[in-house]
């Protein structure tokens, strides 16, 4: 875990041009870092190992948005004028436990003693999103299928994603069952990986948060008014884009976390792209491909490009940043790119995190 943090530490570092003694605060998203490889502290653990001494190092957890929120919270610090340079990392080693373990460890994000007893793991909860959504919505199996190949051919042409793997749609339909109406290619993948931002001051930089809001519901499905719209998503959309003074028109890409196929189109909905029952379709019919009208997961996303946990929130970041300043690999790079929005949702959907970033 050290290894991969102060790589991508090193890296932001490097990119800005400053050493790690200008950082005035360190924070860092991990989601289970104790569970995972035994290990608490973790804040000081790895910021040491990247030369952050003497510094606040703070952990985050919020389950798959911990570095969302983490970043969230870095803003808030810069905002304030308490710190000049913020600088936020996610992190999560998940493959030094094996999968029985991944699994269990990972449903700790969800209600233990209700769902967790009743022996409901991540795939199970959102395969009852997506089958409420398919009772409601008519949403079918290919329209989930077509969020994975979309995200797999993204991957794909990304030199950092975890599996650069295209699919077929009838690869996707013909994927090994993991919860009804979920296969293996409707859920996102076990993985390692670390990313870096760095925060500054309005006064500079290439790329400026222009709106930010972190919101929570309930942890339990059965808690929630109707669990094909998470709310949390709604309302931290509805005061990023406030913040942002602009609109769903004026967003040119996105980032969001498609930890299952269904959680992409309940995000494009709940964020107010397309309305209810209309993520499916419209994905199936190209709005939200490279060359589509509002690209979405063009890093190939948590189902391609890899989710550890601890560090997708903040890898989102970077990917948009990547993107907007015109760097990501030719095959994948997109025109459009002055607005970017990044949605980072933890559990089944207590958590959100939206960004908006602009050029």
């Amino acid at each position: 875990m050290r290894e991969l943090t102060r790589e991508a530490i090193a890296k932001c570092l490097a990119d800005a041009g400053i050493e790690a003694g200008a950082v005035g605060a360190f924070y860092l998203g991990n989601f289970a870092g104790p569970e995972f490889i035994g290990q608490s502290h973790l804040a000081p653990y790895v910021g040491g190992e990247a030369g952050l001494i003497g510094i606040p190092c703070t952990r985050f957890e919020n389950a798959c948005a911990s570095s969302g929120s983490a970043f969230y919270h870095a803003y808030m610090a810069v905002a304030a004028g308490m710190v000049e340079w913020a600088l936020v990392a996610g992190v999560e080693k998940m493959t030094s436990q094996p999968g029985p373990k991944v699994t269990e460890i990972l449903a700790e994000a969800g209600d233990v003693g209700g769902e967790g007893r009743a022996g409901a793991t991540f795939p199970a909860l959102f395969a009852m999103i997506a089958r409420r959504h398919m009772h409601v919505y008519g949403t079918t199996r290919e329209h989930l299928a077509a969020v994975a190949v979309k995200n797999h051919a993204n991957g794909a042409k990304n030199a950092l994603a975890h599996l650069r793997k295209p699919i077929t749609m009838e690869q996707a339909l013909a994927g090994k069952p993991v919860c009804d109406p979920l296969t293996i290619y409707d859920c996102s993948l076990v993985s390692d990986g670390a990313a870096a931002v760095l925060l500054r001051g309005a006064q500079s930089g290439d790329v400026r948060v222009l709106g930010i809001a972190q919101a929570s519901d309930y942890v339990a499905l059965d808690q929630k008014l109707d669990i094909t719209t998470l709310t949390a998503n709604t309302v931290a959309a509805g005061k990023a884009f406030a913040m942002a003074g602009l609109g769903r028109q004026d967003v040119d890409l996105l980032e969001v976390h498609d930890c299952f196929t269904i959680a992409e189109i309940l995000a494009l909905e709940d964020l107010g792209f397309v309305k209810k029952g209309e993520g499916g379709p419209a994905t199936a019919a190209g709005y939200t491909a490279l060359d589509g009208a509002k690209p979405v997961n063009t890093s190939g996303g948590l189902k391609s490009k890899g989710h550890p946990v601890g560090a997708t929130g903040v890898g989102q970041i970077c990917d948009l940043v990547i993107q907007m300043r015109g760097a990501a690999e030719p095959e994948r790079q997109v025109l459009r790119r002055e607005v970017g929005l990044a949605q980072n949702l933890g559990g089944s959907g207590a958590t959100s995190v939206v960004t908006i970033l602009g050029r």
